[in-house]
């Protein structure tokens, strides 16, 4: 079993999401297609390897929920623990700060394991979005 690696995640600008975003999640689509509606006032965070960025995750804030979007590892670096630890860097953080009860997002069902991993549960029927199936998956942060 290789040892997992020890990212550093640190936060980064919106526009420096869009590479991994469109090359891990919508390769086939414009970049474009991998904004969001909100990205100038999200929370943005990078994790690196050295000095690359191999993951990306956003998380909108509303109220008493927050949103991951636009989770992304690179295709080289997947399976290797990295997504798992940016979550649990994510979960963290939102229950330092308080003000978050429920941290939710719509996960790919092909990617779902690594939610669960960290405790978040599905919820809902599966759905997709274009051909790729989906599931609605949340935790509580308090």
């Amino acid at each position: 079993m290789s040892q997992i690696p020890s990212v550093t995640i640190k936060p980064i600008n919106w526009k420096e999401t869009l590479p991994l975003r469109h090359k891990v999640l919508w390769p086939d689509k414009p970049v474009g297609f991998c904004l969001v509606d909100g990205d100038e006032s999200a929370w943005h965070l990078g994790a690196y390897l050295d000095e690359t960025m191999v993951g990306v995750a956003s998380v909108f804030a509303l109220g008493e929920q927050a949103r991951l979007r636009k989770f992304a590892v690179d295709p080289e670096h997947q399976n290797k623990g990295i997504g798992s630890q940016m979550l649990t860097f994510i979960i963290n953080a939102l229950r330092q700060q308080g003000t978050v009860s429920t941290f939710w997002c719509d996960a790919r069902e092909s990617a779902s394991a690594v939610y669960q991993r960290v405790g978040m549960k599905k919820y809902g029927e599966r759905f997709f979005k274009g051909d790729i199936p989906y599931f609605k998956m949340s935790m509580s942060i308090k």
